[in-house]
C-alpha cells in the first residue's frame, strides 16, 4: 500500500486533505492523473496539514466577517421610493434586485438577489421585515421603508 494526500474529496476514499492508504496503481493511474491525490511524503504530509490549518481560519474569518455584517445590516433601515397611485400602490413592484442595491448604497455590502428572502415581490407602500442571508446559517432581518415617490 501506498500513502497519498487526497488533493480533493473522493467519494468512499476520504476528503480533500487525508492521507490514506491506497494500491500503488491505483494511485498512478487513477487518482494522480485526475489530480484527485499525490503521493504522500514528509514535505507534502507538512503542506497539507499547513493549507488545512490556513483554509480553517480562513473559514473562521468568514464566518466572523458575515456575523459582524449580520449585525450591521439588523441596525439598517432602508427607504425605497418608488412611484405609486393615491391609494398606496405601486405602479411597479419593490424586487429583490432593488433591496440588493439599497443595501449596497446604504452599507457598501455586495450581496446576491438570491440572499434576499420575500415570498413575492412589494407591491405596495409601507413598512417591511426583510431576512437575508448574510453566510450559511447566519441571516438578518432589515427593516424596509417603502414610500411613494414624488
Amino acid at each position: 500500500m501506498t500513502q497519498a494526500i487526497l488533493l480533493q474529496d473522493v467519494e468512499k476514499l476520504g476528503e480533500k486533505g487525508d492521507v490514506v492508504d491506497v494500491a500503488p496503481g491505483y494511485l498512478r493511474n487513477f487518482l494522480a492523473p485526475r489530480q484527485l491525490a499525490t503521493t504522500a511524503n514528509q514535505k507534502t504530509i507538512e503542506l497539507a496539514k499547513r493549507l488545512m490549518e490556513e483554509a480553517e481560519q480562513a473559514a473562521i474569518d468568514r464566518a466572523e466577517r458575515a456575523s459582524d455584517i449580520a449585525g450591521l445590516l439588523n441596525k439598517t433601515v432602508l427607504t425605497i421610493a418608488e412611484p405609486a397611485g393615491p391609494e398606496g400602490r405601486l405602479f411597479g413592484s419593490v424586487t429583490p434586485k432593488e433591496i440588493v442595491e439599497a443595501i449596497k448604497d446604504a452599507r457598501g455590502v455586495r450581496l446576491d438577489r438570491k440572499d434576499i428572502h420575500i415570498e413575492e415581490p412589494i407591491r405596495e407602500v409601507g413598512t417591511y421585515t426583510i431576512k437575508v442571508d448574510v453566510h450559511d446559517g447566519v441571516t438578518a432581518d432589515v427593516k424596509t421603508i417603502i414610500t411613494a415617490a414624488e
